[in-house]
């Protein structure tokens, strides 16, 4: 016999965002169902390097990212553990005059924020941070960024959601999912189907699948970090640490071992990613380069992950253009684990009272109306308001 459960908020996807959502909601006193497909935070949310930094986001996302601070520094009061998180303070190191250049442009672009950005050239790096290789020749320091343990953090967020009164339903994969005048009907197979006033698409590198349903395509792309960890080490790294331009970044836990990643794993599946040989060569190549210390360490493994990437590098989040009381939050494009209990918070909001008080315009879902409008294909043929899984 299929379950049937009635809700006023459903949330499909159990990561960072969805998993404080439903938190969220509950505190606002509203009933919630929560289904995740695996278990919670098991994909990009739990797989991801665990930086907490505000340092290097795009100006549209400084809100999201200063209120996002606020609620990593209230962890333990909000879910029962602070997950690893330490303050260290986040290095961005350039290799370049012109990287330089971009590390001080953006640290005036971005004054006001709270960051307190610091400059320092190569005399200084070497006066803080001796254990850096020679090519960097300056950086950007950011005192109060930080990191934590992304294994940790979306199961907590789940937990206390569930000791809430959230319903969490774990390895429940949602496949069909419409609107029939009323309310929003999503159904697993036979066995499961939740009727809700307002649904929250929160399912990472699968939404755009449930986007579709209501007819809004979006250019949603899987990525694939790549990511290794070493034995524990003697300390040495004091800081999380990342590259202008990207290429690698890497922090160092209290146990020793130096959590690294950079580059991209290999797609097995549209589920599934691993390390592929090359790519590991090459981040052997630079993590050697950039850390001596690390250049006799023994790697203990590697791993890779599936992310959903937007191509301007925001996230969609906010209300359906299409369907009232569906609200999206999805496509951080790897940079969703400082920002997402922010974003939970916020589609809280926005499913509790129909407004926010963080700047969300830049995200909005038609801003590729465009796109969905050459995809016309596919636009109709979800325009019946229901999806299959494929």
């Amino acid at each position: 016999m299929m379950e049937r459960i009635d809700t006023e908020v459903a949330i499909i996807g159990g990561g960072i965002v969805g998993a404080s959502a439903a938190l969220f909601l509950r505190r606002r006193g509203l009933p919630v169902t929560l289904l995740e497909a695996g278990a919670c935070g098991a994909k990009a949310s739990g797989v991801n390097y665990g930086g907490v930094r505000r340092q290097g986001r795009p100006l549209e996302q400084m809100p999201l990212a200063r209120r996002a601070h606020q609620l990593w520094g209230q962890l333990p009061a909000l879910i029962g553990t602070d997950c690893e998180y330490v303050r260290s303070g986040h290095l961005k190191l350039a290799r370049t005059d012109a990287d330089v250049a971009e590390l001080e442009r953006y640290r005036h672009a971005t004054r006001g924020f709270g960051m307190d950005l610091e400059m320092l050239d190569r005399a200084a790096l070497d006066r803080r941070f001796g254990w850096l290789g020679a090519s960097v020749i300056g950086g950007s320091f950011c005192p109060e960024d930080g990191h934590a343990n992304p294994r940790l953090v979306s199961p907590a967020f789940a937990l206390a959601a569930r000791r809430a009164g959230a319903q969490v339903r774990e390895q429940v994969a949602v496949d069909s999912v419409l609107h029939d005048g009323e309310r929003f009907v999503l159904r697993a197979g036979a066995a499961l189907e939740v009727r809700a006033r307002r649904l929250l698409n929160c399912a990472g590198a699968w939404a755009h699948r449930f986007a579709a349903a209501f007819g809004e395509a979006v250019p949603e792309t899987a990525i694939h970090p790549l990511m290794m960890v070493t034995e524990p080490l003697p300390p040495f790294m004091t800081v999380s640490l990342g590259m202008q331009g990207g290429g690698i970044y890497a922090r160092q836990v209290d146990r020793g071992n130096c959590v690294i990643g950079g580059g991209r794993g290999v797609s097995s599946s549209p589920d599934f990613a691993r390390p592929g040989r090359a790519q590991i060569a090459a981040l052997l190549g630079k993590a050697a380069d950039l850390l001596p210390a690390l250049r006799s360490a023994h790697v203990i493994r590697f791993w890779s992950g599936v992310e959903g990437s937007m191509p301007d590098h925001n996230p969609v989040l906010g209300p359906s253009a299409t369907t009232p009381g569906l609200f999206h939050g999805f496509g951080f494009s790897g940079a969703g684990f400082q920002i997402g209990p922010a974003a939970g918070e916020v589609l809280a909001d926005l499913a509790a009272t129909g407004t926010t008080g963080i700047a969300i315009d830049a995200f909005r879902i038609d801003r590729y109306a465009a796109v969905a409008h050459a995809a016309g294909d596919s636009a109709l043929r979800f325009h019946g308001h229901s999806l299959e899984s494929t």
